[in-house]
C-alpha cells in the first residue's frame, strides 16, 4: 500500500483537501512543478524524501540529483527557544514580515522525540494560522518516525527542496530538547536563541550550551509591564556573553528584545541577521560553515546508512534477541556482545 500525506498548507488556506499519493507522478513532473513554486507539488517531493519505503529512496534521491542546482539560494534560520518564550508567536509575525517584504518562507521543525513516538509534533503549526494561509509561506510538520539521523537527513533535503521552489527564507524550528538544538546548528546560516525575562540561576546553567551555540538571544515578550524587566534581563545577558566564545568565529553574539505581540523589534532582527550574512561572507565564515555542513551531513548520512544496513542484515537479525537478552541479564559484556554480531555481519565466524 502507498503511503498518503496531506497538504497543510491547501488544508489551511481552504483550498480542496486532497490525499496525496507519494508515488503517483513522474519525477520530471515533480521536479518541473517545483521548480515553478507549486506548493502542492512541493508536499508531494517532500513525502517523497520522508518515506522509509525502499523503493521510493531511488526515486527520492533522482528527485533530489535534479533540484539540487536550484537549491543552495536561502538564509537558513534556527530558532529555538525555552519552554514558554513565545516560539510560535515569534515565528509567525517574523515570517509573515518577511512575507510582506517579498521574501518567500519555509518554516520546517525538526523533533527527534517523534523518532520514539512516530508522530509528528502538530500543535506549533496549528498556531501560526496566518503565516499558513499567507501565499507566500509554506509551513511543514517534523519528519515522523525513523532514526535520529534519519530525521536529520531528511530535514535537510527538505531545506534543499523548499530552496529549488524558491524559497529564500528558511526558518528551522527546534520542537524536541536537548540533541535538537546542535542538529538544528548543524544545518543553519544562524542560530537564535528566544529567552524570557527573569530566568533564574537554576536555568543558566542549562541554557549555557544552548547560549554557545547562539548567534543571537532575543528576549521575547518585551511589552507592557515586562517591558524593563526585558531591558534587565537582555543586559545580564549581554553580560554573560562576554564569557563565553562566539558561536560564529568573527560575529559577536548579542542579546536584543522584541514583543512578537506587538511586532517591536522583529524587523530589527532581520536587520542583525542581515549584517551577519554581509560580515561572515566578507570574512569567509558564511562560505566555510556550509561546507563545513556538508561534510558532516555526508558523514551522518554514512553513519545512518551503516546503521540500517546493520540491522536489516539477517545474520545480525538471527541472533540480536538473544544476545540482547543475554546482555540484560548481564550474561555477556556490550563489548562482546558488539563483536559477536560484527563478526556475524561480516561472515567472519566467532
Amino acid at each position: 500500500m502507498r503511503k498518503c500525506r496531506y497538504n497543510m498548507n491547501d488544508k489551511k488556506s481552504g483550498a480542496k483537501f486532497k490525499k496525496v499519493k507519494a508515488n503517483d507522478m513522474k519525477i520530471d513532473e515533480i521536479v518541473g512543478g517545483v521548480i515553478q513554486g507549486d506548493r502542492s507539488l512541493l508536499a508531494r517531493a517532500i513525502t517523497l524524501i520522508e518515506s522509509n519505503a525502499p523503493h521510493h529512496f531511488e526515486r527520492a534521491q533522482e528527485m533530489l540529483n535534479n533540484l539540487l542546482p536550484h537549491a543552495g539560494k536561502s538564509i537558513r534560520i534556527g530558532i529555538t527557544g525555552v519552554p514558554g518564550a513565545g516560539k510560535s508567536t515569534f515565528i509567525e509575525a517574523f515570517g509573515q514580515m518577511l512575507c510582506e517584504k517579498g521574501h518567500r518562507v519555509a518554516v520546517l521543525a525538526v523533533d527527534p522525540s517523534s523518532t520514539m513516538t512516530g508522530g509528528s509534533i502538530l500543535g506549533d503549526k496549528t498556531r501560526m494560522e496566518n503565516l499558513v494561509k499567507h501565499p507566500n509561506a509554506f509551513v511543514r510538520p517534523s519528519p515522523s518516525g525513523g532514526t535520529l539521523g534519519g530525521v536529520h537527513r531528511k530535514t535537510r533535503e527538505t531545506i534543499a527542496l523548499c530552496e529549488a521552489a524558491g524559497y529564500d527564507v528558511i526558518l528551522i524550528e527546534t520542537v524536541g530538547v536537548g540533541q535538537s538544538e546542535v542538529i538544528v546548528r548543524g544545518m543553519v546560516d544562524f542560530f537564535m536563541l528566544l529567552v524570557l525575562t527573569g530566568a533564574g540561576d537554576e536555568l543558566q546553567g542549562m541554557k549555557k550550551g544552548i547560549m554557545e551555540l547562539a548567534d543571537a538571544i532575543v528576549v521575547n515578550k518585551a511589552d507592557g509591564d515586562n517591558l524593563s524587566r526585558a531591558l534587565k534581563t537582555k543586559s545580564e545577558y549581554n553580560q554573560i556573553l562576554h564569557f563565553l566564545q562566539p558561536a560564529t568565529k568573527g560575529w559577536e553574539t548579542e542579546a536584543y528584545t522584541c514583543s512578537s505581540l506587538q511586532g517591536d523589534g522583529i524587523e530589527d532582527m532581520w536587520n542583525v541577521i542581515g549584517k551577519f550574512v554581509t560580515e561572515t561572507t566578507k570574512s569567509g565564515g558564511f562560505q566555510t560553515r556550509r561546507k563545513t555542513q556538508a561534510r558532516e551531513w555526508l558523514n551522518s548520512s554514512i553513519a545512518d546508512q551503516l546503521h540500517q544496513h546493520f540491522l536489516q542484515n539477517q545474520a545480525v537479525k538471527d541472533i540480536l534477541p538473544q544476545i540482547m537478552e543475554d546482555v540484560m541479564e548481564e550474561k555477556r559484556t556490550v563489548s562482546s556482545a558488539v563483536e559477536l554480531l560484527f563478526a556475524k555481519y561480516t561472515g567472519r565466524g566467532f
